[in-house]
């Protein structure tokens, strides 16, 4: 059966392919159609069996995303709640690299899809993730309809995983401790993965309770768990407290409670490389109150959806905590982190409910899923139903209410709630001087109104960790007149970028600029002039010279800050193309003299910051690095390359360009170079398989091959061009092999040892 899909997949795929293959596995604006196929009549038996089993076992299938075939993945059910044996849909965990190593779909390996249970109106998780986006790394999410065997199981949530990918693509490294809040039993009276230390200081006692993600770090999870419960006014050295403090806002203003704060569920925790833990959403498909079993507090017991709408988003700090909640509680002992949190639940009210724009984007959302919701033949609840839930409670196992009904109300709560209005008002922030010197010093200021105190956050780095110093309104800070509302700080740049942002506060109420900061913060770019960052070296025809990290041979090109000056490349682009040097925008890195910054070419950027959105062409072309077409930093054109070498600057950094043996990511070296010089090179030699040859050679020649004893294998052959040449070697026999060059000018012979 399966050979029979696999033949009607095949034949299916020569056609042309829809716009829809083309788009974003997570676009919103369509419905993404995932077909998967069994041999077996009993998958879901099978898989019954496999879930239940709570082993990592999964049944092998095929699967076809908009008309593109992923063969041999290994899928198995996920969830909790959402899953029963007793259920036509079941939500998916799909597994594209199950047999064959590095295979991905748009740079994802793992497909996982929610059945939409626990909401009526089909869009609270996307909805959720959307909107969380905006202030904290979440995951995409839109929707999917999924068939098996060609038989409509019905529209899931289509959701990004949060896995090594995730985390590489948003901290910039996939290595670090990596956990998940995840009790292999839930205990409906007990702790589960709340990060109390409880369980003591030995790490096995924490294994049911965290699901490690990592190749390691229990000893790093339970330094966490010490500093927490035990030093929490130490808590900024190991956790990233501002990310923590968006994750609660968002859970406590959207009511996410199946969540840390409901039975400390359903996060992930991830080590940066500044050795600061990051807290990470999933899994909000009963968000806007779907989920009302406890808030670990007063409503220990459950809640109702008045008491949703009124819910106090200080409950761990103003009332009890039945059950521990340490990374809410200790954190809300802290005045100035409560300011904070409640500056950031302001801005999620005020940017989405108050505006408007939440019930906007779920109205889009509904506008493209309706017609998969309507066909559905599995949904949980009515036509009807999801036609209400959007403005207006549904009845079933419990009361779902409304996500306007909900919010609105909500937001009139929050935004009358103490410490959310009576904050200082921070201006537009300035800085003098206009350039950046490397060195020097920087002033910022800014006009603030009704502020007991104020800070500058400030860095040099992308991702590093943010300095924070007193802004002050003395005038002895650049800021003009003692007393006259405007604030500064003094600093000393270490690059040629600085990002910062603003925080002010009274006794009331805090502030931020811009207001979704740290997230999201303020830059000044002062550019850097050709010479100061210089394409170093490139490969546009990597043959497993090197590999990347998902262990593709890409193309790639080097970067190199040979000045006396750390460089940010912040502002930057690179290009293959002369007439459209803003192809790619470089991630932001910082480089001290030194340093070099490899880029992967290969036209994937969903795989991470470093993978550009184009390939170098191996036959000629170029490389642009560039602000814009008036400011060039530096550009290099090539002709053909091989899979033996690169091309580099010799001297390092300096030269000119050259073909050298590659030396990624690290100092060019012509070690070598008499080889790539000659006027014929075989490699690889000795071979155990094909052999290629290049000839420096710009006029017509002929080529002959002949075995040690002078019998031609191969030839005359014609060529022209300094092409790679390739000799087929699968009918040959093992020995020596003389290839001749000959010219009306002279010939010239090469051996070579086919070892196998």
């Amino acid at each position: 059966m399966k050979a029979l899909f696999r033949i009607t997949l095949l034949l299916a795929l020569v056609l042309p392919r829809s716009v829809a293959a083309q788009d974003d596995l997570y676009d919103l604006g369509s419905v993404r159609e995932i077909r998967l196929y069994f041999d077996q009549a009993n998958w879901s038996d099978l898989m019954d069996t496999l879930f239940l089993a709570d082993e990592d076992g999964r049944l092998l299938g095929d699967l076809v995303i908009d008309g593109t075939l992923i063969p041999d993945v290994g899928v198995r059910y996920k969830g909790y709640s959402s899953y029963s044996p007793n259920r036509i849909k079941n939500p998916f965990n799909i597994k594209l690299n199950y047999v064959h190593v590095g295979q991905r779909y748009q740079g994802v390996d793992k497909i996982k899809l929610s059945n939409v249970i626990q909401d009526p109106s089909f869009v609270r998780e996307t909805l959720s993730y959307t909107i969380a986006r905006r202030y904290m790394p979440a995951s995409r999410a839109n929707f999917a309809n999924v068939y098996v065997n060609d038989v409509l199981i019905g529209l899931y949530t289509n959701v990004e995983d949060v896995d090594k990918g995730f985390v590489d693509r948003h901290y910039g490294a996939r290595g670090n401790a990596f956990f998940k809040g995840n009790p292999s039993t839930v205990d409906l009276n007990g702790e589960n993965s709340n990060l109390s230390d409880s369980p003591g200081t030995d790490s096995t006692a924490y294994y049911g309770l965290y699901s490690m993600e990592s190749d390691h770090g229990w000893g790093e999870l339970l330094e966490l768990i010490d500093v927490l419960n035990n030093n929490p006014t130490a808590i900024e050295s190991v956790l990233n407290v501002d990310r923590t403090l968006w994750m609660h806002a968002l859970n406590y203003t959207l009511i996410n409670f199946d969540s840390y704060v409901g039975y400390a569920q359903n996060y992930y925790l991830y080590k940066d490389d500044n050795a600061r833990w990051n807290p990470i959403l999933w899994d909000m498909n009963m968000s806007f109150a779907s989920f009302r079993l406890t808030d670990a507090s007063l409503y220990w017991n459950g809640f109702n959806i008045t008491q949703a709408i009124n819910m106090d988003p200080l409950q761990h700090h103003n009332n009890v905590s039945v059950i521990p909640r340490p990374l809410m509680r200790n954190l809300f002992a802290n005045a100035m982190y409560r300011r904070m949190y409640l500056a950031h639940m302001r801005t999620i009210v005020e940017e989405n409910i108050l505006s408007g724009s939440y019930r906007t984007e779920a109205e889009a959302m509904r506008a493209v899923i309706t017609p998969s919701v309507l066909a559905d033949p599995n949904k949980f609840y009515s036509d009807q139903a999801y036609q209400d839930n959007l403005d207006q409670t549904v009845a079933d196992l419990i009361d779902y209410p409304g996500i306007t009904q909900l919010m609105d109300q909500r937001a009139t709560f929050l935004m009358n709630y103490p410490g959310m209005t009576g904050q200082p008002v921070i201006g537009e922030p300035t800085y003098a001087p206009e350039a950046i010197t490397v060195g020097g010093e920087l002033t910022i200021t800014a006009a603030i109104t009704a502020s007991d105190t104020a800070f500058l956050a400030y860095r040099f780095n992308d991702g590093g960790l943010f300095q924070t110093i007193a802004m002050r309104d003395d005038g002895q800070n650049g800021d003009g007149a003692a007393n006259d509302g405007v604030y500064g700080a003094r600093i000393t740049t270490t690059t040629n970028t600085v990002e910062y942002y603003l925080y002010a506060e009274n006794a009331t109420a805090g502030a931020f600029s811009p207001p979704r900061a740290a997230y999201e913060f303020h830059r000044i770019t002062t550019r850097i002039s050709p010479g100061d960052l210089v394409i170093n070296e490139f490969m546009a025809s990597n043959s497993a010279t090197v590999v990347d990290e998902f262990g593709d041979a890409d193309d790639w090109v080097e970067l190199f800050n040979p000045g006396p000056a750390t460089l940010s490349t912040s502002g930057l682009f690179l290009s293959d193309d002369p007439s459209d040097p803003l192809k790619w925008a470089l991630p932001i890195r910082t480089l001290a003299p030194g340093d070099y910054l490899t880029l992967w070419c290969d036209g994937q950027p969903d795989q991470g910051e470093v993978h550009a959105n184009f390939k170098l062409n191996a036959a000629a072309g170029s490389i642009t690095l560039a602000y814009d077409a008036d400011a060039v930093i530096d550009q290099v054109g090539y002709g053909p390359q091989y899979p033996i070498s690169s091309t580099g600057r010799y001297p390092n950094g300096t030269g000119s360009f050259r073909e050298l043996f590659p030396t990624f990511n690290a100092f060019n070296t012509d070690k070598g170079s008499e080889d790539l010089d000659r006027y014929l090179r075989i490699f690889p030699n000795p071979s155990n398989g094909d052999v290629f040859a290049i000839v420096d050679e710009e006029g017509p020649y002929e080529l002959n091959l002949f075995t040690a004893d002078g019998r031609a294998v191969m030839g005359p052959a014609q060529r022209t061009t300094r092409e790679l040449i390739t000799i087929p070697t699968i009918t040959m026999a093992r020995g020596l092999y003389i290839l001749e060059v000959r010219t009306d000018r002279s010939s010239t012979r090469r051996t070579f040892i086919l070892s196998e």
